[in-house]
C-alpha cells in the first residue's frame, strides 16, 4: 500500500490518496491526514502539490525524434520534411543505434514530463522494413514497467495499384512483427478509398486497430475524414479508429464542418488535434489571415465526438522544437485553439487515455495510479506555466521525478546597490 498525503485535487480538495501497488489502482481518496496507515505503508507527502491524472501522449514519432540537427529541412514545409527524411534514410544517416538511443532519450523526456502513455507511429516502407519498428521496441524495452507503449505502423507510398505490392509486404511484416495499429497517410495515396478499404480489410483480418493520418491539408478540396467515416460505418468494423490531424476540416464551411463531425462521431472515430507541428507546417502559403492549421475542434465536440491532443513530431524535420511536455500541447490548445485550460489538460491526460484504450482517472477507487503531482496553485497554473517540480506515479509507484530550482540574486543594501 502507498498513501500520496497532502495532495490538493483540482477542486481545491486537499486529500490523503490510498493505492494498492499489488494491482496498481486507487482504493480510497480521503480528506488530508485522514487516510489508515497500516503497517508497511509506504508515505509520500506532497506538501500540497497538485495532484492530477498522469498524461498520456496519443500521437508520437519516437523514430525521428530528436533529429533536428542531423536531418535539417531549408524549406520548413511539410513536403521539405518529407524528402528531408527520405534523403537521409537513403544516405544510412539512420542507424539501428542511433535511433535506439534517441528513442530512449525521447521516452526519459516524456516520462519525466508526466506522461505514463504513448502511442508513436513508426515508418515501415519498402525500403526500410521494419527497421524503425525494431529500434523502438528495443528501446521501449529499456523503459519496461516505466511506460506503457502502442505502436502504429506509418506506411509508404504507393499503397496501392501495381507498384504497392514491396509496401503492402513491410506493413504485413510490421504487423508480424507485433505493431498495435495499422497507419498510413490515405490522403496523399492516389486512390485514397481503396488505400482506406485495404487497411479496414487488414486491420480486420489481424485484430489490430487503426490510426491514420488524415488531410494534414490546407486544401478543403481534401476530405477524405468523411471517406472514412463512411467506410468505417459500412463496414461495421470491430476496433478503434483514430484519425489524427485532420487539418481540412478546419477549412470547410460551417454546415460542412458540422455534417461531417456528425459522421465522425456516429462512426465512433477518435479525432487526435497536433497543434506544435500543424501550426509549425501549415499556412507557410497564406502570408495574409494565416490559418492557425488545426481540425473544427468545436464541431467535433459538438457532435459527440472524442477529441484528444498530441505533440505529433517534437525536434525533428517536422517541427524544429517542442519539450515533450504535454502541458506545452494544452497550452496551445489554449492558445490556438480556444479550449479552457481544465478542458485542455483533459485533452492531453484522460480523453488521451481514452483514445488510446486506457481507463481514465477520475480519482474514484478502482481508478488506474497512473498519477502527476506538480507545485502548481492550480490547474490553470500548470498549464500557463509548466512547473517542472514533478512527481510521476505509474500503477502507484513513482516512476519519475524533477525538482526545479530558481533564485532571484537582489543586489545587496547599502551605497553600493546602485551600481549592482
Amino acid at each position: 500500500m502507498r498513501v500520496l498525503r497532502n495532495a490538493r485535487l483540482a477542486d481545491g480538495r486537499a486529500v490523503d490518496v490510498s493505492i494498492d501497488t499489488t494491482d496498481g489502482t486507487i482504493s480510497s481518496v480521503v480528506a488530508a491526514g485522514s487516510a489508515a496507515l497500516a503497517e508497511g505503508t509506504e508515505v509520500d507527502d506532497l506538501g500540497g502539490w497538485l495532484l492530477l491524472a498522469a498524461m498520456a501522449e496519443p500521437h508520437a514519432h519516437l523514430d525521428k525524434a530528436l533529429t533536428a540537427d542531423e536531418v535539417p529541412n531549408p524549406k520548413g514545409d511539410l513536403m521539405g520534411a518529407i524528402n528531408a527524411w527520405f534523403e537521409a534514410a537513403e544516405k544510412g544517416r539512420l542507424s539501428h543505434e542511433r535511433t535506439v538511443e534517441r528513442a530512449t532519450q525521447a521516452f526519459e523526456l516524456l516520462l519525466v514530463h508526466g506522461v505514463t502513455a504513448v502511442r508513436t507511429h513508426i515508418n515501415v516502407t519498402a525500403d526500410i522494413g521494419v527497421s524503425s519498428v525494431l529500434a523502438v521496441q528495443e528501446a521501449a524495452r529499456s523503459m519496461e514497467g516505466l511506460i506503457d507503449l502502442q505502436t502504429v505502423a506509418l506506411t509508404g507510398f504507393p499503397m496501392t495499384g501495381p507498384d504497392s505490392a514491396p509496401n503492402v509486404r513491410a506493413l504485413e511484416a510490421a504487423v508480424e512483427a507485433g505493431v498495435d495499429l495499422v497507419g498510413g497517410v490515405p490522403n496523399l495515396q492516389d486512390d485514397p478509398p481503396a488505400c482506406i478499404a485495404d487497411v479496414l480489410s487488414l486491420a480486420t483480418s489481424a485484430g489490430i486497430d487503426i490510426d491514420l493520418h488524415t488531410d494534414e491539408t490546407l486544401d478543403p478540396s481534401v476530405l477524405t475524414l468523411r471517406e472514412l467515416a463512411r467506410q468505417v460505418s459500412d463496414k461495421g468494423f470491430d476496433g478503434t479508429v483514430a484519425a489524427s490531424h485532420c487539418v481540412s476540416l478546419g477549412m470547410q464551411p460551417p454546415d460542412v464542418q458540422a455534417a461531417v463531425a456528425a459522421e465522425v462521431a456516429a462512426a465512433g472515430i477518435s479525432v487526435i488535434a497536433l497543434p506544435q507541428t500543424n501550426l509549425f507546417l501549415q499556412g507557410r502559403d497564406d502570408p495574409r489571415a494565416t490559418p492557425r492549421g488545426l481540425t473544427a475542434v468545436q464541431a467535433l465536440l459538438d457532435a459527440g465526438a472524442a477529441v484528444a491532443a498530441g505533440a505529433d513530431n517534437v525536434q525533428d524535420p517536422f517541427n524544429l522544437v517542442g519539450r515533450s511536455d504535454p502541458l506545452e500541447t494544452a497550452a496551445l490548445m489554449v492558445m490556438a485553439g480556444h479550449r479552457l485550460p481544465a478542458d485542455a489538460y483533459d485533452m492531453v491526460s484522460n480523453i488521451s487515455r481514452r483514445v488510446m484504450g486506457l481507463a481514465p482517472v477520475n480519482f474514484e477507487p478502482g481508478d488506474p495510479a497512473d498519477l502527476i503531482a506538480i507545485d502548481a496553485p492550480s490547474l490553470r497554473g500548470a498549464v500557463a506555466d509548466a512547473p517542472m517540480s514533478r512527481r510521476v506515479y505509474r500503477r502507484g509507484w513513482l516512476v519519475a521525478s524533477a525538482d526545479q530550482q530558481t533564485r532571484v540574486h537582489r543586489p545587496p543594501p547599502g551605497p553600493r546597490a546602485a551600481q549592482w
